[in-house]
């Protein structure tokens, strides 16, 4: 079986594959993201960029609307998103688009 990790670089656009989904918890009043038997919480600035992967961004476009959003240096912000999509995608957690994905 061959791996469905990806490699994540700029030009990477990153989703959530069809199993998992990014969901407000009510009850305990934070996001998660549900997995078949697996839940994560991820921290606020993990959910600001979850909700960025729509698999029509790329990462480099991402980065750009967080360096506007807070004002901050667009490379450190590029090389802190990578690493956390990258730790995303190894857990499984994340998936990249195809091209003829619409």
């Amino acid at each position: 079986m061959t791996s469905r990790n990806i490699s994540v670089s700029e030009t990477s656009r990153p989703k959530l594959p069809r199993h998992a989904r990014l969901k407000f918890d009510e009850t305990r009043q934070v996001w998660v993201i549900l997995a078949p038997e697996r839940v994560l919480a991820p921290d606020e600035i993990a959910v600001e960029v979850l909700q960025l992967c729509d698999g029509v961004r790329n990462v480099a476009d991402m980065a750009d609307l967080l360096a506007a959003k807070y004002a901050a240096p667009r490379e450190a912000i590029l090389t802190d998103v990578i690493a956390m999509l990258q730790d995303l995608a190894d857990k499984g957690f994340l998936t990249e688009a195809r091209e003829n994905t619409p």
